[in-house]
């Protein structure tokens, strides 16, 4: 099992710039693909992004795409999510959680094994 915390979230007014770490421990983290999903209120968890295990393949939400950049750093058992120009409507939970070993970055939730407890991204003037 893989334990998974996330940091970084906050208050940040619209247009404004926010990176979220997910910092993990447990097994080899560098071997499992990575993603972030949300959840804002009154909605079901969404996909935002996710990456390979090695890094070299990525993938984003259409919501996102342009806006949020994820990267990993396997030597810090670190994985982020950069988000710029930030919106309203990326007010939300966002939880990291780790998928297929030696996966590229899946979409589905139901891929991914374990889940980190979450940080709060508040977008407002």
């Amino acid at each position: 099992q893989v334990q998974l915390v996330e940091s970084g979230g906050g208050l940040v007014q619209p247009g404004g710039s926010l990176r979220l770490s997910c910092a993990a421990s447990g097994r080899s983290f560098s071997l499992y693909a990575m993603g972030w999903f949300r959840r804002a209120p009154g909605k079901e968890r969404e996909f935002v992004a996710g990456i390979s295990w090695s890094g070299d393949s990525t993938y984003y939400a259409d919501s996102v795409k342009g806006r949020f950049t994820i990267s990993r750093d396997n030597a810090k058992n670190t994985v982020y999510l950069q988000m710029n120009s930030l919106k309203p409507e990326d007010t939300a939970v966002y939880y990291c959680a780790n998928g297929p070993k030696w996966g590229g970055p899946a979409v589905r939730s139901s891929a991914y094994n374990d889940w980190g407890r979450g940080t709060q991204v508040t977008v407002s003037s």
